[in-house]
């Protein structure tokens, strides 16, 4: 096989794996309402057992996400892909709260890991092409597991092991490849260091990273709570007990965030910030439209602009500061920025599953999305701010 033939499939290999990962992460989503009905939680469980994968995929970032720099990426891959062929395992023979609970800080902890190596990895074997991919993969990811997940649910036997088995198989296919996978960085000492729990980023992207952070932070509050509260918002709001449209709210979402992220693949990071910036609180506060009139299809259209100013926002912010890392950097980094979103992830979703259940779902949703618009709408001052600051610098 040719070179160029051989980073193609290696990098058709890449962005496959990173698919696999997140759809595995979002396939648990449609399924919310059936473990609710089967186990008998509250709603303040379910966000336990939603927040508990994105607690563990920190961890694994704060501790291995830069492990790979060290003792080289085909390991890191491999068990990474062996701590989530045992969560599916865990998920295929769940009949308790704890059960669920223990399969998603497995599938957490090894997320976290393949996120930070496989976003390094990609970035090594296609540096033109590496942010792009970054950013578009795991959007595409959680789509087709939200979405392949639901039609699974609602049509499909056994649904809440049938999309477990799909991905197991996957990702033992998966395994199989790294051994033909070429290594891209050498091994350096340090690697016993590198698990104590720290966030490495480069003094020369820091300024960068601050920067990017409002919009960020509010890009993944909203992936946060779509993904564990939106198949029960859309239940409070509407009465509608489909379980694809749970699965199909994450998928119109993540799915307008690829086609945002294809369409200004070769914008500036900075304008591609500041358009997603003004879709995002748009598309936030159409959504409240939708929850205060209950209309399902204006939850789909609120999706679609919100989806677009997340693709965006997650684009942009990456690109703003992957450039600015030296290779030996770049697992560190993309840890540290990962950190940072997965906080953002699952923090505000925690909060608003136990404040809903004080205040109601409806009325917590209202202020959410109200702090979600305001995170926005600072963003682009934040933006706009840097952008007149440039020109006047220029002149």
């Amino acid at each position: 096989m040719s070179s160029v033939a051989s980073q193609r499939s290696n990098l058709a290999f890449l962005v496959i794996t990173v698919l696999t990962f997140l759809a595995a992460s979002s396939a648990p989503t449609p399924l919310y309402q059936v473990y609710q009905d089967h186990l008998q939680f509250s709603a303040a469980m379910l966000t336990v057992i939603f927040g508990v994968y994105a607690v563990s995929l920190l961890a694994a970032l704060l501790t291995v996400g830069s492990l790979s720099d060290y003792v080289g990426r085909k390991p890191v891959i491999f068990a990474a892909l062996l701590l989530n062929m045992l969560a599916m395992l865990l998920f295929i023979n769940a009949d308790s709260s704890a059960c669920l609970i223990a399969a998603r800080a497995l599938q957490g902890f090894a997320t976290g890991m393949a996120t930070a190596v496989l976003s390094a990895t990609l970035l090594d074997t296609d540096r033109l092409r590496g942010p792009m991919l970054n950013s578009l993969a795991p959007l595409l990811g959680m789509a087709s597991g939200g979405l392949g997940s639901g039609l699974l649910v609602e049509f499909a036997p056994r649904p809440t092991q049938l999309i477990y088995f799909t991905m197991l198989g996957l990702m033992l296919l998966q395994m199989l490849y790294v051994f033909r996978l070429p290594e891209t960085v050498s091994r350096i000492p340090g690697a016993l260091k590198s698990l104590a729990p720290t966030l490495h980023v480069p003094a020369q992207a820091r300024r960068a990273l601050w920067l990017a952070m409002p919009l960020n932070v509010a890009v993944w509050a909203l992936g946060g709570f779509f993904s564990s509260l939106a198949p029960s918002l859309v239940r409070a709001a509407t009465g509608s007990t489909s379980h694809l449209i749970g699965g199909g709210l994450v998928a119109v979402v993540t799915l307008s965030g690829a086609v945002m992220i294809y369409s200004l693949r070769d914008r500036p990071a900075d304008k591609v910030m500041r358009l997603s910036a003004v879709l995002l609180a748009a598309g936030v506060a159409l959504l409240l439209v939708a929850v205060q009139s209950a209309s399902l299809w204006l939850f789909f259209v609120a999706s679609v602009i919100a989806g677009l100013g997340f693709g965006g926002g997650f684009m942009g912010s990456i690109r703003s500061i992957v450039g600015l890392a030296l290779p030996h950097e770049r697992a560190g980094l993309m840890s540290a920025f990962y950190v940072f979103s997965y906080l953002a992830f699952c923090l505000p979703a925690l909060l608003a599953g136990n404040l809903s259940r004080v205040f109601g779902l409806i009325v917590t949703t209202d202020a959410f999305g109200a702090v979600l618009i305001v995170l926005a709408l600072a963003a682009l001052a934040g933006l706009l701010r840097q952008g007149s600051t440039r020109s006047r610098a220029a002149v």
